[in-house]
């Protein structure tokens, strides 16, 4: 059962709905150009580069069953030439609608991409207009096509005439605060073909510095007639609600706070289905989440998964008696066989 205060969660979810009387859909109907795609769930994990591969998502779906998920961002230009196949293939062995986000500035070699992508089996094509990162904007590519709004509708179109699925675009205020006008951007995408949009509350400047502005992802909900998404800040169940009622978005996404919580997507979505029969790990359940990651890490990159475990260890050894001695003897560990070796020992004394 959920907590006492996960239950006054749930109230205030059930005067949320309040606020959706004109539907009673739990989830997000998704149109496409011949194939429209209904989503069981408010609540999506954001692609996070570097960190949402298959076992990432593998521990998120544990307990968002409903929830979409997405690959890591893909360069559709690799797709094009052969390359990163493997993220695709990867998807049809997994439970769950499972997006596939593409990104670069050639629109003939995303439209290739996003054919492959949905030949692959994937349940929706998303493009990235938001990733700040300079690797990425150099390239034209992630919020870069904040500055080419032309372009950026260029692409949305030949990707949407290429598919069946639906094409959504995810993105942000604008590249900085003098230079945003998300409306006007998020209209274009409308216009181009996109399905449903995604606005994380930040310009690029801004990276994740400051605090998300709900207020104006607010706005381009009241004129657009596609599906939105908020993103930004929503790290707790409160966050989750509060997004919901300033923005009136059709669905929420969640980034990082799953890092620290891998149960959170699936949390926020049963507050707001009305599930009590969730149930968050206990202590003892969440060291051994941190064991069993590492060890699906080993099996799929060798020794090289403990490298990849580490971030995923310094997020999660917080917040609980011994959580910081644990997090240091982990991230000093030298080889696999003594980090699994400590973790172990520490599930038999808890």
């Amino acid at each position: 059962m959920l907590g006492k205060a996960n239950k006054i969660y749930n109230a205030k979810a059930i005067i949320l709905y309040i606020v959706y009387m004109n539907s009673n859909l739990i989830g997000i109907k998704v149109n496409g150009n011949g194939t429209s795609k209904y989503i069981n769930s408010k609540v999506s994990q954001s692609p996070l580069s570097g960190i949402s591969d298959r076992v990432f998502r593998k521990l998120i779906r544990r307990w968002a069953p409903d929830s979409l998920l997405y690959t890591e961002m893909i360069y559709a230009s690799y797709l094009e030439q052969g390359k990163s196949e493997l993220k695709l293939k990867e998807i049809i062995e997994e439970e769950g609608p499972i997006g596939v986000q593409l990104y670069d500035y050639r629109p003939d070699a995303m439209a290739i991409a996003a054919k492959k992508a949905e030949d692959a089996g994937a349940f929706l094509i998303d493009i990235n207009m938001g990733c700040p990162a300079k690797k990425i904007t150099k390239k034209r590519g992630g919020s870069g096509l904040l500055l080419e709004p032309e372009l950026a509708a260029n692409i949305v179109n030949k990707v949407s005439n290429s598919v069946n699925i639906p094409v959504t675009v995810k993105t942000r205020l604008g590249w900085c605060e003098n230079s945003s006008d998300t409306l006007s951007f998020a209209l274009k995408m409308q216009s181009a073909g996109a399905k449903l949009l995604t606005i994380h509350g930040r310009t690029r400047q801004q990276q994740f510095q400051g605090k998300a502005d709900w207020e104006k992802i607010a706005m381009v909900k009241e004129k657009i007639s596609i599906p939105l998404i908020a993103n930004g800040d929503i790290n707790s169940i409160d966050a989750a609600i509060k997004c919901l009622n300033v923005t009136k978005s059709d669905g929420i996404m969640i980034g990082r706070g799953s890092l620290y919580s891998p149960w959170l997507v699936g949390e926020i979505d049963a507050v707001l289905k009305g599930n009590e029969s969730f149930t968050l790990p206990s202590l003892k359940e969440k060291v051994c989440l941190i064991l069993e990651h590492l060890q699906e890490l080993l099996d799929c990159e060798g020794e090289h998964g403990l490298l990849i475990a580490r971030k995923h260890i310094n997020w999660r050894c917080r917040g609980f008696p011994g959580s910081t001695e644990l997090r240091h003897q982990l991230m000093r560990s030298s080889c696999p066989k003594e980090a699994i070796k400590i973790l172990e020992n520490t599930i038999v004394s808890l």
